[in-house]
């Protein structure tokens, strides 16, 4: 299985669908840094979920979910960007105990406060553009119920969402009922979409896994004639730069970024999401503070 994400749409009926799979990129997510079985779990999941609405959404920027937990884990991220590159982070709570049968309420909404956010951030953001964020609510037992929750009450989309993970493999597979041109939805092929959407829900966690698309869609909709059948690949990447890591020192302000001097006078970064390393010496984090730098600073930030 290669990593690519399969997009279609079936011919007698305005639904469409994608199907990804990511075992090389989930390999290089994990490379960096791995967790316990439960955290990976999800991980992968929220993974092959943002691909899946990225390329669903057609946007030029970068979509990034972002789980905020109050148990185990703190902070779950997922970025995916328009061209379908990935990157993933976890940070868990200190000394936490992560058994592999752990649930995801358990996980990240242990006392009720988790909270889950979407953002959309433009490539070519204006002068004073703020990002789009919306609040995702956490109702469900799973990454899938949880965006199925949100697409249907937010977007007013019906949608079917499969997401899995394990060692080898993240997948994901979205089934989508789209609205006719009046923005409406068409009542005439209603019955159409709740079969295709019975078929969808029935796709197990290890049959998506396992199998590769032409098997999938044999096996689910062999019924079912298909319009088109387009691909994409995905793959991982992360966009830290040394360029980010200065603008980030100086948003922290020269006093902190003076205290963040280690005993050999070099501040030291490393990008929670590749591992790359940075390294600053005390005389170019005194510089960034010049007033020559902070103008080319605000030039790149504008």
């Amino acid at each position: 299985m290669s990593d690519t994400l399969h997009r279609f749409l079936f011919k007698d009926a305005p639904v469409k669908g994608e199907l990804v799979h990511l075992p090389k990129t989930w390999r290089d997510v994990r490379a960096y840094r791995r967790y316990p079985a439960a955290v990976e779990k999800i991980m992968g999941e929220l993974v092959a979920a943002s691909a899946l609405l990225c390329a669903n959404l057609k946007f030029d920027g970068s979509l990034v979910m972002q789980i905020h937990g109050d148990g185990p884990i703190i902070l779950l991220v997922a970025e995916c960007r328009a061209d379908l590159t990935v990157r993933a982070t976890a940070k868990l709570r200190e000394n936490a105990v992560i058994t592999d049968d752990m649930t995801l309420a358990q996980l990240i909404n242990t006392n009720g406060q988790g909270r889950f956010a979407i953002t959309l951030d433009p490539n070519n953001r204006q002068e004073g553009q703020q990002p789009y964020q919306g609040i995702v609510p956490l109702t469900g037992e799973s990454m899938a119920d949880i965006l199925m929750h949100y697409m249907t009450s937010s977007e007013q989309l019906d949608t079917v969402i499969q997401l899995s993970a394990d060692d080898d493999n993240a997948a994901g597979f979205l089934l989508q009922r789209l609205p006719d041109h009046g923005g409406g939805m068409n009542t005439e092929f209603a019955s159409t979409w709740d079969d295709i959407a019975h078929i969808g829900r029935t796709l197990g966690a290890d049959e998506l896994l396992k199998n590769d698309t032409d098997t999938l869609m044999h096996r689910l909709f062999w019924e079912q004639p298909r319009d088109t059948h387009t691909t994409e690949p995905v793959q991982f990447a992360c966009t830290c730069s040394p360029t980010k890591v200065a603008n980030m020192i100086t948003l922290l302000g020269e006093d902190e970024a003076t205290d963040m001097l280690d005993d050999n006078l070099e501040v030291n970064v490393s990008c929670d999401f590749c591992g790359q390393h940075y390294m600053l010496s005390a005389a170019q984090v005194h510089e960034l503070f010049t007033p020559e730098a902070n103008a080319h600073l605000n030039s790149k930030l504008h």
